[in-house]
Order: C-alpha cells, then structure tokens, then sequence
C-alpha cells in the first residue's frame, strides 16, 4: 500500500491505554495512527497536518463524564472542516449522549470497550468517503479555476531564445523558485506551465492567479482562502490557492502588482510553508513551488519602496527573461504559421498562408504587444481572409498611421485600443510608463489590454 493510499487518523483521548490499544489495533490494518491527549494537542495538530478520520473522547477531566468536553471540540473540529468525518467515543455512553454528538457533527458513535471489528470498519468507511469527496471537490475546482487542457505548443527558434530553452531545461525538474521577466504578451505563463511540466510535480496541479487583477479587498482571500463567516459575503469555507497548489506549483503571474501589506504574508508562506484563511487562527502547512512572472523591473521597484527586497530574494532563485519579439523576429513566420493553423481549424477556413507583402508588414511591424499581440492579429486576418492567401490588408496592422486621423467611422473602444497601442508602442511595451502616460492605474491598463486583445 503507497504511502497516500493509507489512512491517517487522529486519535484523542486523556488515558494512554487507550491510546495505545488503538494504536496497535489500527497501525496493522495498514493505517498511520497519530494520538493527542486532549482538545487543544487535537487543534494544533488540525492546524499542522490533513487527517482522513478523527477517532476522540467525549471527557478528558478526570472523574468528569458529561460529555461536553468532546461535545466542544466538535463544535470546534467543525470550524475547522465541516466534512471531515468524526467517531466519538465514552466509556459512560448513552443515547442522549449519542444524538447529541450526531447533531455537533460527529459521523458514528462506540462505547468502549469497543468491537475491533466494528471499529476498523466503521473508520475505513468513513475515510474513504470523505478522501473521494476531497478529490471530487479539489476537481472541481481545478477545473472550474486553474487548468488549461494541453500543454503549449512553445516556438522557439531565435538565438535569443537559447538561453531561454537552456535555462528552462537546467531549473525545470527543481523546486527552485524561478521569477520570469519580459514585457506584456511575451509568453510568460507558457514558460512557467513548461517549468511545471519538467518537474516532478508536473502530475500534480498548476495553480495560475493573476496577481495584478485581483482587487486588494478579496487579494488574501483568493490567495490564502477564508473560513465561513470570516466577512459579510463569506456564506461557506473557500480553499485558497496556496492550499490549491499543495503538493504542485503556484504561478503568480503580475507579481509587482501584489500590494505592499499583501507582500508581507506572501512572504511568510515562502519562508515557512505557513499559513491562515482569513478569520481563521488555525495554521496549516502548504508544500508549494512557486513561480513569478512580471514585466515591471522589481530591482527599481524595490529600491522606490514599492515592492519588499526581502521577497524579491525569495522569488528568484533563479530568473528568467524572455526578450521582446522585435527582439526575436526569427521566430515571427513560425509563429505566424502556427495561430494561422490553429485558427483556420478553429473557424474553418481554406487559408494556406500569408502572402509575401503580408509576411514582409508581419517582420517589419514593432509588435508592442508581442506574441499575444500577434496571435490576435493573425486570429482577425484568418476571420477577414477571403482568399488562400492573407493579404495585408487582411492584417490591419498599419498602425504606424499619425493619431490624428479621422475618427468619424470609430467607435470609443476603437479609438481608446487605437491611442492604448500607440502609447505602447511609444514606451516600448513598458506598462508602468504607458499606464502613467494614459493616467491609468496598471491593473486598469491590463484590463483594457485584455478587453480589445492587445
């Protein structure tokens, strides 16, 4: 039996010959057997490790045998996690009693001394629903928040892109923390999913947040999770996606944008692999890889006191920069190629290629966005084409045309996508510099970027 097939049970109870029989009853059958003596030893070990079966005592004071002792850790165990099945126990057991545990949250009842029987059976039960609900709810939500089906198609032929691939391939089957630099829509979420892909917890999930998109109100609650009643609109607990990623990898894409009281707690779980939901004082452990991603230049940021040095040295181990793709135009007919297919398949359209002016603008446009930029270009040419060929005006990438054109025919997003891609381009793809220069806020920037597929 591996190691995760095995059933973790907590055991509580103030007589050490309990705790013993039970721990030589249940360690045979295959079962990991960890034992507390009273309430408090249980919540702090809650707090530290995941258990499938919680097996407790309803009295823990001497000559006390009214039950409410354990009646009061359940109360509390489901504070902690409503679904985590417990069987309470008492040498002075009554039905009463046993309806009252049932009504706090308990899962079965056994009188001691109890069957050994009855007692493997009814733990083994009871674990084994509960681990298959924890993978149906871990499913569901990996697959409602986190994970791209497939891996990424990564094109990287330019020599810039060597030490890319070389680094790529030197720190990708580690655990070392990578930071991943280069400006918007350079492809830094396809290089962190291939870090996760070449190390041994490529089987385990990657968990993607956009740090810079979350808004600071709900930040540590996204990020570390909450317990049910933990503020106003907090109807149930939530996993954060730090306890998501347990086991697997963590990519915190816009990482500059994390702010600065946030930081402080980001770096606590990097340092000790520690944590608490929001409104809750339990602390649990989380073994995570994680990856940053930014275009912002953190050393500058740091030095302005916008962004903690001592989290900097924390993320990047090692970093990663991806250059630019005016900086790579090698890989521009590859590259193009590829989104052409994948959307002629996806649009069923009879395009073979680009014509040869229409390759000629691809290679001379200074692609502001970069890859994503190319891709969505590329993506509206395929809707647009008429012929076998993409043309150029197929492309609508003349956009080196003067501002002060005509906006008659334009509607407002036109013109703000038209104004947003000039200011880009002008600052060389630098989001801190054109948000400042637009008098936007970044994370507003990003969101008109994302809106009109810039």
């Amino acid at each position: 039996m591996s190691k995760q097939d095995r059933i973790r049970v907590l055991v509580a109870d103030d007589q050490p010959h309990i705790l013993e029989a039970v721990e030589l009853l249940l360690s045979p059958q295959g079962m990991d057997v960890e034992c507390v003596r009273s309430p408090q030893l249980l919540l702090e070990a809650l707090g530290q490790c995941d258990y499938d079966v919680l097996l407790i005592d309803l009295n823990y004071t001497r000559d006390t045998t009214s039950g409410q002792e354990g009646l009061d850790l359940l109360s509390r165990i489901q504070e902690h996690d409503a679904q985590l099945p417990v069987i309470v126990m008492t040498a002075w057991g009554h039905i009463d009693l046993a309806v009252e545990s049932i009504k706090r949250g308990a899962r079965d009842f056994i009188q001691k001394p109890w069957e050994n029987e009855r007692l493997i059976s009814l733990i083994r039960v009871h674990a084994e629903l509960y681990k298959a609900l924890r993978r149906a709810r871990q499913l569901e939500l990996e697959n409602r928040l986190l994970r791209a089906e497939g891996m990424p198609e990564f094109i990287a032929g330019a020599p810039s892109m060597q030490p890319v691939l070389e680094l790529i391939a030197q720190v990708g089957p580690s655990d070392a923390n990578v930071l991943i630099t280069g400006e918007h829509g350079t492809g830094k979420e396809i290089v962190a999913r291939l870090l996760h892909a070449a190390s041994p917890r490529a089987r385990m999930p990657l968990v993607a947040v956009n740090a810079g998109g979350l808004p600071e109100g709900t930040f540590e609650s996204e990020i570390f999770g909450h317990v049910k009643g933990a503020f106003t609109d907090a109807r149930a607990d939530r996993i954060g996606r730090f306890e998501l990623a347990n086991g697997g990898t963590l990519f915190l894409d816009e990482i500059a944008n994390v702010p600065l009281r946030q930081q402080a707690k980001l770096l606590r779980v990097l340092e000790t692999g520690e944590l608490e939901r929001v409104g809750s004082s339990q602390t649990r452990r989380v073994d995570v890889r994680v990856l940053c991603a930014t275009n912002a230049q953190l050393q500058e940021e740091a030095k302005a006191g916008n962004f903690r040095e001592d989290l900097l040295f924390r993320i990047n181990t090692v970093e990663i920069h991806l250059p630019a793709l005016r900086d790579r135009r090698e890989d521009i007919p590859t590259l193009a190629m590829h989104f052409l297919n994948r959307n002629r398949a996806r649009y069923r359209k009879q395009v073979a290629g680009f014509s040869s002016a229409a390759m000629q603008q691809l290679l001379q446009y200074p692609w502001p966005g970069n890859v994503r930029e190319l891709e969505h270009t590329v993506e509206r040419a395929v809707l647009l084409c008429r012929g076998d060929e993409v043309e150029p005006g197929n492309l609508a990438i003349a956009a080196s045309r003067p501002l002060a054109q005509s906006f008659d025919n334009m509607s407002i997003d036109e013109v703000e996508a038209l104004l947003i891609r000039k200011v880009l381009r002008r600052s060389n793809g630098n989001i801190s510099q054109a948000a400042e220069a637009l008098g936007l806020s970044r994370a507003a920037l990003y969101r008109r970027i994302e809106k009109y597929g810039l």
